[in-house]
């Protein structure tokens, strides 16, 4: 396909969830099997002590069915709002209650209302956190960090995250500074490949966060030197930041 075919293919193309088979063979990331840990090991790691569980940011809710058999009570939120309802197909079927969120993360639940709160790849208020937390509960939580991806936006000549000082060593402070002992952390960068400007384009379709301002418009010099590179058999590397915590009150 020629650039414009890709283009409006990047902005056209259906994805819902966070199923990234669309992308096959044309981005791809280190597979979760590379990190140092397993998140969905970390989980199930609490699980047999948990009688109660929240999910946060569940995406399309793939994460967390993967991991039944769950506890008796789980609930889970999203706060991106075409992934609701696909998680809610997905997860009530489970007894799973979905919540849609807003972006200030606080958490329409009570006070110490579960054992056991994760959190793969979303936002979330160490104080907040706390107080729905169970007394003798455990937060374990996968973080994209700031420096995720970040040659990405230097291909493009894009703004650094707003977020670029998100690292481990930021969240395991501001978790002690609420009143957690983190008791395990890990942090890793992984590759990760674009392969041409189509798969790129879906991709900061469906992460606007990545680059805010981004519109194939405002882009499109960049866009334009990068296609005819990966035409060229040259695909944008990059690299995929990641971090994990454990901690308890």
């Amino acid at each position: 396909m020629d650039y414009d075919e890709l283009i409006d293919e990047g902005l056209t193309t259906p994805f819902e969830g966070w199923d990234f088979g669309v992308f096959r063979g044309r981005y791809a990331e280190a597979s979760v099997t590379d990190l140092p840990w397993s998140y969905p090991q970390l989980v199930r790691d609490q699980l047999p002590a948990a009688a109660s569980l929240l999910d946060l940011g569940t995406g399309g809710g793939e994460v967390l069915a993967s991991l039944a058999p769950l506890p008796a009570r789980t609930a889970a939120t999203e706060g991106f709002a075409p992934n609701v309802p696909v998680a809610r197909r997905r997860l009530e079927p489970m007894g799973i209650e979905v919540s849609e969120v807003g972006d200030d993360d606080q958490l329409p639940f009570a006070d110490s209302a579960f054992d056991l709160i994760v959190s793969r790849h979303e936002s979330y208020d160490p104080t907040e956190i706390r107080r729905v937390l169970a007394p003798g509960g455990v937060f374990v939580t996968q973080q994209v960090g700031g420096g995720d991806l970040a040659e990405v936006n230097q291909a493009l000549g894009a703004p650094e995250h707003e977020y670029a000082d998100w690292n481990l060593r930021a969240a395991a402070e501001e978790l002690t500074a609420a009143g957690f002992t983190v008791t395990w952390e890990g942090e890793a960068r992984l590759p990760a490949t674009f392969h041409d400007i189509g798969a790129l384009v879906l991709f900061l379709r469906i992460t606007p966060w990545h680059v805010p301002d981004f519109t194939v418009e405002r882009y499109a010099g960049p866009l334009r030197d990068l296609h005819s590179t990966m035409s060229a058999g040259q695909p944008l590397q990059a690299l995929c930041h990641r971090f994990a915590l454990v901690a308890r009150p």
